[in-house]
């Protein structure tokens, strides 16, 4: 029904107006008690699904990436669609606009979007008050730094985030791979983003003694646009600074092979969906076969199908996140990958 149907009639629709109408469309339906219904659509309940990953139990491999829900304020509601775990933000210390407006883009013939957004949100303190009501499901943490920020002051910005959601979120994401904020991405570099890491780690520490609970998982997520060489610095990084694991990956600045028309290849902004999908994928590989397997890895980018969650799977992924493909092929996409996991178990 969803490609069916609904699709075709978002699709007529601006693709940030569309967002903004599904977000409001979900809220509206699950408070007339659909949530019921879409859970006994498309979530799939077996012990076989479930996965422990950096200490935490996770109900199914198959999240909801972020950006989708930026300030946690339907993350429950999301849910009710099968996915495991949803993350949320990204989040900045001070509410931002964003980038200037038309900064979304659907790629049809190619089954991609190219966002510019900009860490548009709320700020972190207005999202932590929508997190303080009852989890249905495990929450990530997406944080980044705001615009305005200089990289020598990052890390402020990040530590402001990582304390304002300590106790509302399961795991954490640090966000330096967004090529929508100037500059972000030089926090990949091998020094800056090394102590970053080390400082989070720390704070991580003070606030679980502060308050009297667990450490919380701390993830990185990267750009697939890293060559060998910073990807080997990547685990290098992982090993020092013990963090918990990886996202693989964020968007692409590339732009390789498109077929559709050049008016919008050429917009700037990530690139995310089907294009994404074969180098997310050699991503994962190349992280968990140099590194020996040696931390967890979260798979996003380009899956559209049962066959490319099974890819990222056995590509080393230990859990994966959709977001452009759950645009593309909707709840059903969540509901058939874990039956396709469930049959291979």
């Amino acid at each position: 029904m969803y490609k069916l149907l609904i699709r075709p009639m978002l699709f007529l629709l601006d693709a940030e107006t569309a967002h903004h109408f599904s977000f409001w469309a979900i809220r509206m339906l699950s408070k007339f008690g659909f949530g019921r219904l879409f859970r006994k659509l498309w979530m799939v309940n077996d012990p076989k699904l479930e996965r422990e990953v950096f200490g935490l139990k996770f109900k199914n491999p198959v999240g909801l990436a972020a950006g989708f829900d930026k300030d946690a304020r339907l993350y429950n509601e999301l849910s009710d669609f099968g996915f495991g775990f949803v993350e949320i933000g990204t989040l900045t210390p001070k509410p931002q606009d964003g980038n200037p407006k038309k900064r979304l883009f659907r790629l049809l013939d190619d089954q991609g979007i190219i966002n510019r957004m900009g860490f548009n949100n709320k700020g972190v303190f207005e999202a932590a008050e929508q997190l303080k009501k009852e989890h249905r499901v495990l929450i990530g943490g997406n944080i980044g730094k705001n615009k305005v920020t200089a990289n020598k002051n990052a890390l402020k910005d990040y530590l402001i985030c990582f304390e304002a959601l300590f106790e509302h979120v399961d795991y954490f994401v640090v966000n330096v791979s967004s090529p929508n904020t100037p500059g972000l991405r030089e926090l990949q570099d091998k020094e800056p983003l090394t102590q970053l890491l080390k400082k989070l780690k720390q704070q991580n520490s003070k606030q679980a003694k502060k308050l009297d609970l667990n450490e919380k998982p701390i993830l990185l997520k990267i750009a697939p646009d890293l060559s060998d060489e910073q990807l080997l610095d990547i685990i290098s990084i992982v090993e020092d600074t013990r963090i918990d694991g990886i996202i693989a990956t964020n968007t692409t600045i590339a732009r390789k092979g498109l077929k559709s028309h050049m008016i919008l290849t050429e917009e700037k902004g990530g690139l995310s969906g089907k294009p994404l999908t074969k180098r997310s994928t050699e991503v994962i590989r190349f992280l968990a076969e140099k590194s020996g397997k040696a931390f967890p890895i979260i798979g996003v980018g380009g899956i559209h199908t049962p066959e490319d969650a099974l890819e990222k799977l056995d590509a080393g992924a230990d859990l994966i996140q959709l977001y452009t493909g759950f645009v593309y092929q909707g709840p059903a996409l969540v509901k058939n990958i874990n039956k396709a996991i469930l049959e291979r178990s």
